[in-house]
């Protein structure tokens, strides 16, 4: 009987609380709209690697014929990383030369693409692409 009258009260002091709104709530009081990602375009070229990356892809061929049964990919990236902090800048040099120069290579294709993007965008007037409006265009021929 107890229990019973424990939650009858419980749910009267329910009923007289005053409703107040969540800190992350709208005006509206609805909840708000999730933003997905931006669909990333494929054909975007890729950033290119720091020196410390291009370290790493010849430290890591190293590192896997001087440790063959070793497979763990934190195990290298920690010998990696304790390696490269031992380095002199003289020795980082050249990595340091090859990432400016894929930087340079990335800096021209983003450009381009960047101006292809530019192009393409004001271009384009039809939601159809070219192919289904030559299509369209051979049976309106054909019907006649």
């Amino acid at each position: 009987m107890r229990q019973a009258k424990a939650v009858s009260a419980a749910s009267s002091r329910d009923a007289t609380r005053v409703p107040r709104k969540r800190k992350g709530a709208d005006v509206d009081g609805g909840k708000k709209a999730k933003r997905g990602k931006a669909a990333k375009d494929p054909n975007k070229p890729k950033r290119p690697p720091s020196a410390f990356f291009v370290f790493l892809e010849e430290f890591r061929k190293e590192f896997q014929q001087q440790n063959p049964d070793n497979k763990k990919v934190a195990v290298v990236s920690k010998a990696c990383g304790d390696k490269w902090k031992s380095m002199s800048e003289s020795e980082k040099a050249p990595y340091v030369e090859k990432a400016a120069k894929r930087k340079e290579e990335y800096q021209k294709q983003i450009a381009a693409y960047n101006q292809k993007q530019s192009e393409g965008n004001s271009g384009e007037t039809s939601d159809k692409s070219k192919s289904e409006v030559d299509y369209e265009d051979e049976q309106e021929e054909d019907e006649e």
